[in-house]
């Protein structure tokens, strides 16, 4: 659920990044956080446990979209990917706006990221939420590795739904399609909002754009 800000003047938008554990959730995170102006940006905050990580920063993108009067300002998330964090997964999904799940193209991660997607189904379930009212995009990551699966079996596998999502082919290692899965469910969450708020305001997608080197 979005947050109102009236003294920023800012509506914040909160997307996690979903999946199983070492997919590349953080690499996400952390490349993104890295193409960011810093003036635009919060820090990248790491809560560590004992073999697993949340990170989290906000940003305000170069040209954010402004509805009545507000600007859109997002907030990024990780969750841990092991199991026995699942408590952790939960609290981080609490008032979620979008999701990015990502995904392990590697052969032998196929059942960690159906386990995975099951999990995440499970977890919005706990909060009266279904993936059918939610904005989400899927990231089919390590693109770049030599034993991945095709794409057509990963969509078989997690885009099988009635209604079929955007997907990505990924590296998130080098930032390949990293900020075009962001900016895609940016849009989607944007519409969502707009269309529940003001059904006769059309919302523009905000483009997350990199630092300039």
């Amino acid at each position: 659920m979005s947050i109102i800000n009236y003294a920023s003047k800012e509506i914040q938008f909160k997307i996690v990044y979903y999946g199983p554990a070492l997919c590349g959730k953080t690499t996400n995170l952390a490349y993104i956080h890295s193409r960011i102006n810093p003036d635009n940006r919060g820090d990248l905050v790491s809560l560590a446990t004992a073999a697993d990580r949340t990170l989290f920063f906000d940003f305000l993108p170069l040209n954010a979209v402004v509805i009545k009067g507000f600007k859109t300002k997002f907030q990024l998330y990780t969750v841990p990917g092991q199991v026995i964090y699942n408590a952790t997964r939960q609290l981080v999904l609490r008032s979620v706006d979008g999701i990015v799940f990502v995904g392990d193209s590697q052969w032998e991660k196929m059942e960690e990221n159906i386990d995975s997607f099951k999990n995440l189904e499970e977890n919005l379930a706990k909060q009266n939420v279904t993936l059918d009212d939610m904005p989400y995009v899927l990231q089919y990551n390590k693109r770049d590795l030599p034993n991945i699966a095709p794409v057509n079996y990963l969509e078989f596998l997690l885009n099988n739904r009635k209604k079929r999502v955007q997907s990505f082919e990924v590296v998130s290692s080098t930032g390949q399609n990293v900020f075009a899965a962001l900016n895609a469910v940016s849009q989607l969450l944007l519409h969502k909002f707009s269309r529940d708020s003001d059904p006769a305001r059309p919302a523009t997608a905000p483009v997350a754009l990199p630092r300039r080197r």
